[in-house]
């Protein structure tokens, strides 16, 4: 393995949530007078802090988000989660090879802790993730694209930029890797590579990705 450390992203690279969590993403910026489709959301807020959201929507409406967004948004997108979230097909395997051959893995999210170990409970990866090896946004106050969070991640698990190779499902994700200094493979069961220039290689399935880090 030619990597000192292996960052995933969380939200589409280890669970299957975005799909979800978009669905109610759009539907509740809808409900709340800010029309926003699925395909919107995705373009707009995927692999985004939710602060983005907030950003966005007081940009293009002048209007700011109600006090409770964020606790309501969560609310229903972990009552979702529980009932549907699912891992991304093959990424057992990839994690048991890692562990195998000792190559040391962390995640690094823009989503909370909560909501990372919400998703890993329900599909079992918490058992190979614990809180050494997880990282928010909230550990550093801004998300992709800013590279803080994949630098601050490399940091506490010991290694250089140059030695780290990232895997992302996002454009804001492959942009915070790239300014980080880091390789970044991208995932595109549901982004097209070409949303996600800059990445060093692409791939479809989760079992090619043993493949590139070697």
């Amino acid at each position: 393995m030619r990597y000192d450390l292996i960052i995933f992203d969380n939200d589409g690279v280890l669970v299957d949530s975005e799909p979800i969590a978009n669905t109610i993403l759009a539907a509740y910026l809808t409900e709340l007078g800010h029309p926003t489709s699925y395909e919107e959301s995705v373009r707009d807020y995927m692999g985004a802090a939710v602060h983005r959201v907030h950003d966005t929507v007081l940009e293009r409406s002048g209007r700011r988000l109600p006090s409770d967004f964020d606790e309501t948004l969560h609310a229903r997108v972990f009552s979702a989660f529980e009932r549907e979230l699912e891992a991304v097909e093959g990424v057992v395997g990839v994690l048991e090879k890692l562990l195998a051959e000792a190559v040391p893995y962390c995640v690094a999210s823009s989503g909370s802790h909560e909501r990372i170990r919400v998703g890993h409970r329900k599909t079992g990866l918490d058992r190979w993730f614990r809180d050494e090896n997880i990282f928010s946004a909230q550990d550093v106050g801004r998300g992709k694209p800013a590279p803080d969070l994949f630098l601050y991640a490399a940091e506490r698990m010991g290694a250089v930029p140059e030695r780290c190779v990232v895997v992302e499902d996002s454009r804001l994700g492959v942009a915070a890797a790239r300014a980080a200094g880091m390789d970044v493979y991208g995932f595109t069961a549901m982004t097209a590579a070409g949303e996600l220039a800059g990445a060093k290689g692409y791939f479809t399935d989760m079992t090619e990705l043993p493949g590139l880090l070697v």
